[in-house]
């Protein structure tokens, strides 16, 4: 039997000109697997077509965009991920779910090897194959541009002499991945880091110096996931797409940042995730009143290192799934609703109410009807104070022998 080797299929040059690189380079059958995780842009049919014109003998469609908000969206949301304080890693959960379908896959079709596009300086050459190796430890994984010396001329010379269905000629200079959570931009011109962006880089997101006017939106909650916009019923996909929308038009979710790769580069990358960011910023406010002082701490660390392991290709690694449950328990509480105004570049909070809310007026107040018995707060200040002041007595008793 002639082996098989799924590939992980975007429809783009590289990944069509694959699927016959690989057959000649290995003797194997190329399945296509393509995953939506609402990327937009062609649709699956015609993707799953290309596949078969340049050679697969399968083409497998997944349709995972609401299994992507769902199960991968709102567990970033929910930790409020921001990778290096900047990323709310786009790319980095849309792999799981992509490494899910090809596994499964591989399972029904037999094969026994997964292929996929990526280079060997990038992080999601390790997304895909830890992931792989978690979810199908018995299947090998190969990547044509980098194990098969596929390089975008080669790529364009094949596609040419074998009349594949593909566009090659057109020339452009960036790298570009997306899905509904966001978009992310890279190479070409930007290597320079001195280089400002260009405004035709940007596809989700609006120029913000000239915006419409402010838009206010009231965005509910009920334990961490977003359920209403404006009063409205939302399922987690409809409530991203919504903010791409909206916060998109305001210009908001432009991120430029220089991130350290996993595999010990800085690289510089433009992000857009209107929603995304405006979904965090709203998610935050509300934990900010919602969840205890201690709890929310911690939380703050949890957060950060939840989003270093997902950058680094550990979605499916324990010390991940314990973070999962810490995180998924601090969210019990986060349910209320959060008013924010959406204008020129910024996403701003300026209302906040919760059933469930641990701010109580009548001590916070300052006027008539405090509850808060001040008469404390010199006792507290004097027990919180005294080991740094019987550390600073033993500092000035040393100095001055």
């Amino acid at each position: 039997m002639t082996e098989r080797i799924v590939l992980a299929y975007s429809g783009g040059l590289d990944t069509s000109v694959a699927i016959g690189w690989i057959g000649e380079a290995t003797g194997a059958e190329v399945i296509a697997v393509a995953v939506d995780v609402g990327q937009g842009g062609e649709s699956l049919e015609t993707i799953r077509q290309r596949a078969l014109g340049c050679g697969a003998v399968e083409a497998y469609v997944a349709d995972a965009s609401d299994e992507f908000a769902n199960e991968y969206c709102m567990p970033t949301l929910k930790a409020n991920a921001l990778y290096q304080g900047h990323y709310p890693l786009v790319s980095a959960i849309s792999r799981p779910v992509i490494v899910k379908h090809l596994v499964k896959a591989a399972r029904e079709f037999g094969a026994t090897t997964v292929a996929h596009g990526c280079t060997g300086k990038g992080n999601d050459q390790v997304r895909f194959e830890v992931g792989i190796q978690t979810l199908g430890p018995d299947l090998k994984c190969i990547a044509p541009v980098r194990d098969l010396a596929l390089t975008r001329d080669k790529a364009i010379a094949f596609a040419e002499e074998k009349g594949l269905p593909i566009e090659t000629t057109k020339k452009n200079p960036y790298s570009i991945d997306q899905n509904v959570w966001g978009r992310a931009v890279e190479t070409g011109y930007l290597e320079d880091i001195w280089n400002a962006p260009t405004k035709d880089i940007y596809d989700y997101t609006a120029t913000p110096e000239f915006p419409p006017a402010p838009d206010e939106v009231t965005i509910s909650f009920e334990a961490g996931v977003p359920v209403a916009i404006d009063g409205i019923k939302v399922t987690p996909l409809q409530a991203i797409k919504e903010l791409n929308r909206r916060a998109g038009a305001q210009g908001v979710g432009r991120i430029d940042v220089v991130e350290d790769r996993l595999v010990g580069i800085k690289s510089r990358e433009i992000y857009e995730a209107p929603g995304a960011m405006a979904l965090i910023t709203a998610h935050k406010h509300l934990e900010d009143i919602t969840v205890e002082r201690e709890q929310a701490r911690f939380k703050a660390t949890v957060g950060q290192r939840w989003a270093e392991l997902v950058y680094d290709g550990q979605w499916f690694s324990p010390l991940k799934r314990s973070l999962d449950a810490f995180i998924e328990d601090t969210q019990k509480y986060v349910t209320g609703d959060i008013r924010m105004v959406l204008h020129g570049g910024q996403a701003i909070v300026n209302g906040r109410r919760s059933g469930t809310s641990l701010y109580d007026f009548d001590l916070a107040t300052y006027d008539t009807g405090d509850t808060f018995d001040q008469s404390m707060a010199r006792g507290f200040i004097e027990l919180w104070g005294m080991s740094a002041k019987v550390a600073s007595g033993r500092d000035i008793r040393v100095a001055g022998k």
